[in-house]
């Protein structure tokens, strides 16, 4: 794989989003997470409780009324949206300002439809997870304008994804990871985020390599609360590159905030979430 020299490497990050003390709850953004099956509860409380922490104003949680209850008993905070006819997913999606799209999800027939109606929506959306996984195996078409959709693929995620594109596997160093995100960014005509030691943000055009986080981020959810952070940051109006990159920045300095705290090994996803107050507080003036 070539190294490529024609990238813009951007190094400053973007602001946060305005916060006037008059706003309420509408003003501040709606996400809407889609996820979550047996078995996976947890990812799309994560993702939801997350948005919510980083700010947005509503958070929901679309899941099969078979365990919807469980993630809003884990979750209080988010509102339901029991998925069954799709009318109601659709409903769903017209109030959101932002959609994360396959945490916990599975990839059964029902998780297939429900990502295909999801992809369709008007505003900006975050493709994580299952979701990933049905688009490489191409259960999914990911046909949306470009640039409105940010990618969150972990190495594994990208080796599948990669086989659309034709490449066989994905590169430990940087500028091969670099390249291969390019192409992915380049093929989808999206924002793609390779997560990872050093997380490659880029839409094909210019790149960030993020500078913080650490081993407290190596554990389950963690990419779940990583993909809320960047929905409220969706939600509140930052275009996708932005977005992506202060939310892989703000999380992975949440994950050095908890593992100064708990140590690195100890830190669970909702430490994370915990932590993002922290993180913000550190690029806030």
């Amino acid at each position: 794989m070539k190294k490529l020299t024609s990238l813009e490497m951007v190094t400053r990050l973007p602001p946060l989003p305005d916060r006037p003390e008059d706003g309420h709850k509408g003003t501040f953004g709606r996400v809407l997470v889609l996820g979550g099956s047996a078995g996976m509860i947890g990812a799309p409380g994560f993702a939801g409780l997350a948005a919510l922490r980083m700010g947005c104003g509503l958070a929901y949680v679309a899941a099969q009324r078979a365990v919807l209850g469980t993630i809003l008993s884990a979750a209080p905070e988010l509102v339901g949206i029991a998925l069954g006819p799709m009318a109601a997913l659709r409903a769903g999606l017209m109030r959101a300002d932002a959609v994360i799209v396959g945490p916990g999800l599975g990839q059964l027939a029902f998780a297939a439809g429900t990502v295909s109606v999801s992809v369709e929506c008007a505003c900006p959306l975050v493709v994580d997870a299952d979701a990933l996984n049905l688009i490489a195996a191409r259960k999914v078409t990911l046909d949306r304008p470009a640039g409105t959709a940010v990618l969150t693929p972990h190495p594994g995620e990208m080796e599948r994804l990669g086989k659309l594109f034709g490449q066989a596997g994905v590169p430990d160093d940087e500028d091969g990871r670099i390249a291969i995100a390019v192409l992915a960014a380049k093929y989808f005509n999206q924002v793609i985020v390779l997560k990872g030691h050093r997380s490659v943000i880029t839409d094909g055009l210019r790149t960030a390599i993020n500078q913080t986080g650490d081993s407290s981020l190596a554990k389950a959810g963690s990419g779940d609360v990583l993909s809320g952070m960047i929905g409220t940051l969706l939600a509140q109006g930052l275009n996708a590159f932005d977005a992506a990159q202060l939310g892989v920045y703000l999380h992975g300095l949440a994950g050095e905030i908890a593992g100064k705290g708990m140590g690195r090994r100890s830190v669970l996803a909702r430490d994370l979430i915990a932590a993002i107050p922290a993180a913000i507080g550190r690029i806030s003036t």
